[in-house]
């Protein structure tokens, strides 16, 4: 391309925007309005994304010993389950920590021990992680034949639903982005159409006067792009707030919610926003001007 050619086109961008100030601004409000909800649902689909991660991630297997079983014995059983592929962490829970914490989750109920005395019925333990949560049956498995163990139990029913609730959450996120994301194309794409429909006499004359297609076309893709690009950083800086008032509001009342940090998370957000923006306001344009080129 020319720089002259580039040089014209840029003041057609100018001249465009100066000229149809209303429809611009009908434009970029639209663009604004309409990335920010596509941005809110993004954002909700990813920490209901990151929430169902870390729900997966807390899944542990609690590995029983036998009782017969020697401190030795019952080390070499902790060193078989760290070799194991795929183990996270292994953590060693004697009978005496697991009556304490049992103590402690019974809470005004915990005199129901005291009426075992000084007898401890829970058996010493492991408490194994995983590095993928669909490895923990197979884990669970692995373990449960070795020597010295007396079960591994992981809520098998309890975590088959927690895996079920998490693809639903992450299918309903990918679905719910995708139909936005039409929505938005569609919107903002019909928005641009009513501005090259305004200008179709301009490109009639144009047309009749000699001018190629792609002459004609460019300014009004960048001038798409120039829409896209101002109604995104406006979507981007509305959403930075929108979400630190969030973040705010819910850290005020659930502290351990576990959100995604806003930095640098909501600068790729916003990112993604004014390209996005950019993008779809160039095909917008584009795909407007072919019914008035082909006049």
């Amino acid at each position: 391309m020319k720089i002259r050619t580039a040089e014209y086109y840029v003041q057609e961008v100018l001249r465009s925007l100066r000229r149809n100030n209303w429809m611009t601004f009908a434009a970029v409000g639209t663009v604004a309005v309409s990335l920010f909800i596509l941005g809110v649902f993004l954002i909700l689909a990813l920490n209901m994304n990151r929430a169902a991660s870390m729900l997966e991630s807390q899944v542990q297997i609690s590995v029983y010993l036998k009782d017969d079983l020697s401190e030795d014995a019952e080390q070499d059983v902790g060193a078989k389950i760290k070799a194991l592929q795929g183990i996270e962490s292994v953590k060693y829970v004697g009978r005496d920590e697991a009556k304490e914490r049992l103590s402690e989750r019974l809470g005004e109920q915990k005199y129901l021990l005291d009426a075992l005395g000084d007898k401890n019925p829970l058996p010493n333990a492991y408490e194994v992680t995983v590095r993928q949560p669909d490895m923990v049956e197979t884990a669970a498995k692995q373990i449960e034949r070795m020597d010295g163990v007396e079960s591994a139990k992981y809520g098998q029913d309890v975590v088959e639903h927690l895996f079920d609730i998490t693809r639903l959450v992450r299918l309903f996120g990918v679905l719910l982005i995708l139909l936005l994301g039409g929505a938005t194309i569609f919107i903002i794409a019909n928005t641009i159409r009513l501005t090259v429909f305004a200008r179709r006499r301009e490109i009639a004359i144009m047309k009749y006067v000699g001018a190629t297609d792609e002459f004609i076309r460019w300014p009004f893709v960048l001038e798409g792009i120039v829409l896209g690009f101002i109604g995104g950083v406006i979507s981007a800086l509305v959403l930075r707030s929108f979400y630190a008032g969030v973040v705010n509001k819910v850290y005020d009342t659930l502290a351990f919610f576990p959100l995604i940090p806003q930095s640098p998370f909501m600068t790729y957000v916003g990112i993604v926003i004014v390209l996005l923006g950019m993008a779809i306001g160039a095909a917008g344009a584009w795909v407007s001007l072919k019914r008035f080129l082909k006049v």
